[in-house]
């Protein structure tokens, strides 16, 4: 007999809308950061370690052996300003996130923004904790700025634990409402129950890791939610030097990594490079900050196109040379004045270069707010993007120069994860 099963709660209530498009570029602030990846220190092999209380525990458990189920309403040590709203506690949902307003029974992920939802969800999935080899959920406090959820070698639905998954989500408390989340992938092995119509534990519709204000506007997913890349985030960092699994998001002011330039989005960490994605929301700038170059390629490889440039004013002269992409070569098309915004033709570019940063300008490569560069786009949507410096001019015709390896990542804020 083949078992149905149905969700404790229907997002489709919500109604969840897309952000409607507008002729003309989105703006708001967002800071990305780059990394030259000849720069960056390899990752250790080894995965990230789950964190655990003074007793060697993960606390207590969230909530019995279940399928779909929550725990009651748990308080926080300390309040949290997530996207505006404070919260002083909590739900656990046994399918792989915290909520905030409402516990959650949902076990196939809706792709955010979902409206009237906040949450943060490390590994939102169908996880089934009723099999006798299955993990438990655990809740915790390390101390008093630090809680933690941890899903300890969960299965799937339907009660299956050929395999099993082990992660966990930190709460850091840094005062004032500002808190960092923090994301713990010792081992994932599966994406999908087979009620999302997984078929041994992948396939179907995959798990969503990431967090969500609940506006229908604000959220960031991890680099592969939805699809079987998903797993990958157990291999994958967003922290400098960090151990593979660990992903860092710091909230300042209620607002997440990107608002400002003391709070900037730093790289993602694949294969020692850096790529990134990320989403452009109505009226948002996103700002892109490399590391020392004395110019930049920039390249939409999806998404929407670039409107518009804002280079900085105080870096050297203030002045810069703008490429355009003649589908054959770059073309020197104007300079252009730092502080100022210079928008492209209609229908904006996927592509330009910048030259013109004087190696004088002696630019810190391990400041993360070396040189900030605003860029708008054409429409809403998923950008998919990459940012190759130039790091050194060849005594040959101007066309010629070298490039160092490296993307730029989007991803998270701190440099350095708290053990």
């Amino acid at each position: 007999m083949i078992k149905f099963k149905k969700t404790t709660t229907d997002l489709a209530s919500d109604n969840t809308t897309q952000v409607s498009h507008r002729a003309k570029p989105w703006r708001a602030p967002v800071i990305a950061a780059f990394v030259l990846s000849a720069l960056a220190a390899p990752i250790s092999a080894n995965a990230t370690a789950l964190l655990t209380l003074a007793d060697g525990s993960f606390g207590t458990l969230a909530m019995g052996k279940n399928d779909d189920g929550s725990s009651s309403r748990r308080n926080l040590p300390f309040a949290i300003n997530f996207y505006g709203n404070t919260f002083n506690n909590f739900f656990v949902n046994n399918n792989g996130n915290i909520t905030f307003n409402n516990s959650l029974g949902t076990f196939t992920p809706s792709s955010f923004p979902i409206s009237s939802r906040p949450m943060i969800a490390p590994y939102w999935a169908d996880v089934d904790t009723r099999c006798s080899s299955c993990g438990d959920v655990y809740v915790g406090a390390v101390n008093e700025d630090t809680t933690i959820v941890t899903w300890k070698d969960v299965g799937y639905f339907n009660a299956q634990s050929d395999k099993t998954n082990n992660f966990q989500l930190a709460l850091r408390n840094q005062l004032n409402g500002n808190f960092d989340i923090e994301f713990r992938y010792d081992r994932l092995e599966w994406t999908t129950g087979s009620a999302s119509s997984g078929t041994n534990g992948l396939g179907g519709t995959p798990a969503q890791a990431g967090f969500d204000a609940g506006d229908n506007v604000n959220f960031f997913a991890l680099p592969g939610s939805f699809t079987n890349n998903i797993l990958d985030i157990a291999n994958t960092t967003n922290v400098a030097n960090g151990a593979p699994g660990l992903w860092s998001f710091s909230i300042v002011n209620g607002q997440t990594p990107g608002t400002t330039p003391e709070n900037p989005l730093l790289p993602v960490i694949i294969d020692n490079s850096f790529t990134f994605d990320f989403n452009v929301q109505a009226n948002q700038q996103v700002f892109i900050d490399p590391e020392v170059a004395i110019g930049y390629d920039y390249q939409v490889q999806s998404g929407p196109n670039i409107a518009s440039v804002f280079l900085p004013a105080n870096i050297g002269d203030g002045s810069y040379d703008l490429y355009l992409w003649d589908n054959v070569d770059y073309i020197f098309a104007t300079a252009i004045t730092g502080g100022s915004d210079y928008t492209f033709a209609n229908g904006g570019v996927n592509r330009f270069r910048v030259l013109g940063i004087e190696t004088t300008a002696g630019l810190d490569p391990s400041n993360p707010i070396a040189f900030i560069t605003g860029l708008t786009f054409t429409a809403p949507g998923t950008i998919s993007m990459t940012q190759t410096p130039i790091v050194s001019q060849v005594p040959v015709p101007a066309a010629a120069w070298l490039f160092a390896s490296g993307l730029l990542g989007l991803g998270a804020l701190r440099k350095k994860a708290q053990a």
